[in-house]
């Protein structure tokens, strides 16, 4: 197909066996038309077997489409010339309906930006809302690890389509071995010298959400959209956020249904094992009938009971079973509250978390060393994500664990955790890490949702919130919870030099107070499900 400014888009096109009109299911991608997302969905010639055309279009500049590829510049008018142009191909009845994840669950709020006529549905997978707070940043620090690989990954395949060969092959290599050892790791030298035209230094040059996210970002630009959407995310994917807020606002808003499914997954694959964790057959990914039935649905008119089903959908880790809601659930939080002898990054048995919150205020100190930083691990940021067992990390010194007591019966939590953090340093600036794990009897440690805050004016000492990652999760009788503080989750994200050095460059030993009990206290809040 052309663009309205003369552009040739490519696609693969797959049609049913059979004679008729048939709705068109699109997707728009970057990364060579014939992968087809299929790391995580059915091949496209699944969903035609179920009676759809299937349309799977190589973005401006990508695959062997023309035109120049600039990070989601051109997707809102490409994206609507796109679903017009699928629906009046021959054999089409008009109606269109997207999917796919990641860049191609973000061309679909792109295209849906643009209010097409012929887009009836889509089904956005693990996607950035808000582009600066959803994806490239989180509580304002830099997700370097994810950022990074993900800008080497797509310069890789420009310099192929370029046909420089020396660069990619250069690119390549560091795609499978990223350059964190260089002397300033947010400024890696071969995105420097062989892709200075890539997004990655805009991100960097944009440390705060100001005007350039604000056009670039979805949500800018969706706010009269109203579609049914189906959406899809993963509790260790790190774009959930995305997901949840693109779900919550259209749930508040629409007059049409809100579907959401949030399963134990990464953000590839969706499978049962997830980390060093399998989560057992119920994990494997249920969204290629989901899609279906959806697709039949909005698109074919077919009533297939699914508006009669429970909108909400999700994986509940420990269980290992689906749990169905009415909507996403936002919970009264329970307060648990943090106490310590006053050593805890010694003695781990000191820090204690407790429903009961201490009278007399004792503090914690923290030192962080820049060159040695806690490192990531799994998780929703790190590379690899999932479920790990970190109590070798939960050791070290320059780490605050707060472990409670063997819990007396099964505890249920699903929605949002928030941690609250009284605390200061010895610097203008510094990093909080909050990592909530489940700990077993004999010792074992996994994760199962963390959060990451910039902390600035960070003399005063004051109440900082860190949203951790949404969560549902069965914490087994017997077992107990650990919450687990740092000042660096190093790659995962960037590290805080502490004195606001644009270049992290002379990065500084910063000291960290941590407030527990009396009136400085700091507690987890807990979205706690009773169960009968």
């Amino acid at each position: 197909m052309y663009t309205r400014d003369g552009i040739r888009l490519d696609a693969d096109i797959y049609r049913p066996d059979a004679d008729g009109e048939f709705p068109v299911l699109l997707m728009r991608q970057p990364y060579g038309r014939a992968i087809a997302s299929t790391v995580v969905y059915a091949h496209p010639s699944w969903y035609a077997a179920h009676g759809y055309i299937v349309v799977i279009q190589d973005v401006r500049g990508r695959g062997t489409s023309a035109g120049e590829f600039k990070l989601f510049a051109h997707e809102i008018a490409d994206g609507e010339d796109a679903v017009n142009w699928a629906a009046n191909l021959p054999g089409s009845n008009g109606a269109v309906g997207m999917y796919g994840f990641s860049y191609q669950g973000m061309t679909q709020l792109y295209a849906a930006a643009a209010k097409p006529s012929a887009l009836k549905t889509i089904c956005p997978a693990m996607i950035g809302y808000d582009l600066y707070a959803d994806w490239a940043y989180e509580g304002g620090a830099f997700c370097l690890q994810n950022n990074l690989a993900w800008a080497i990954q797509l310069a890789t395949e420009t310099a192929r389509l370029r046909g420089d060969k020396q660069a990619y092959q250069a690119l390549l290599a560091a795609s499978r071995n990223l350059p964190l050892d260089d002397a300033v790791p947010t400024h890696p030298e071969i995105l420097n010298n062989l892709a200075p035209d890539s997004f990655y230094h805009e991100w960097l040059e944009h440390s705060q959400p100001d005007a350039y996210w604000q056009q670039l970002s979805p949500k800018t630009h969706m706010k009269d959209v109203d579609l049914p959407m189906f959406h899809i995310g993963g509790w260790f994917d790190s774009y959930l956020r995305g997901t949840l807020n693109l779900y919550k606002d259209m749930a508040m808003r629409s007059q049409y249904r809100q579907q959401l499914l949030v399963g134990p997954w990464t953000h590839l694959p969706w499978s049962r094992k997830v980390g060093e964790v399998d989560f057992g057959v119920n994990a494997i990914s249920p969204v290629d009938r989901m899609q279906i039935c959806w697709f039949d649905q909005f698109l074919k008119g077919i009533n297939t009971g699914l508006l009669e089903q429970m909108p909400v959908w999700m994986f509940e880790i420990g269980s290992n079973t689906w749990q169905g809601f009415s909507c996403f659930p936002e919970y009264e939080h329970k307060s648990c509250f943090l106490s310590t002898q006053g050593i805890t990054s010694i003695r781990k048995e000191e820090g204690i978390i407790t429903t009961i919150c201490p009278e007399i205020g004792v503090d914690d100190v923290l030192v962080h060393d820049p060159w040695r930083p806690v490192p990531s691990l799994g998780g929703h940021a790190a590379i690899p994500a999932g479920v790990f067992e970190r109590s070798h990390i939960d050791c070290r010194a320059d780490v605050l664990t707060y472990t409670s007591k063997p819990l007396d019966s099964d505890l249920h939590l699903a929605g949002d955790v928030v941690v609250a953090i009284v605390c200061s340093a010895d610097k203008s600036s510094f990093d909080l890490c909050v990592v909530l794990s489940e700990v077993y009897p004999d010792g074992r440690v996994y994760n199962l949702t963390q959060g990451y805050l910039r902390c600035q004016d960070g003399m005063n000492r004051v109440t900082r919130k860190i949203q951790l990652q949404a969560t549902c999760a069965r914490i087994t009788r017997g077992n107990a919870l650990r919450l687990s503080l740092s000042a660096a989750c190093f790659p995962a994200y960037a590290i805080n030099p502490g004195n606001n050095s644009p270049f992290g460059m002379d990065a500084e030993i910063i000291t960290l107070t941590v407030g527990c009990g009396g009136t400085s206290f700091s507690q987890v809040l807990l979205p706690v499900v009773a169960v009968s």
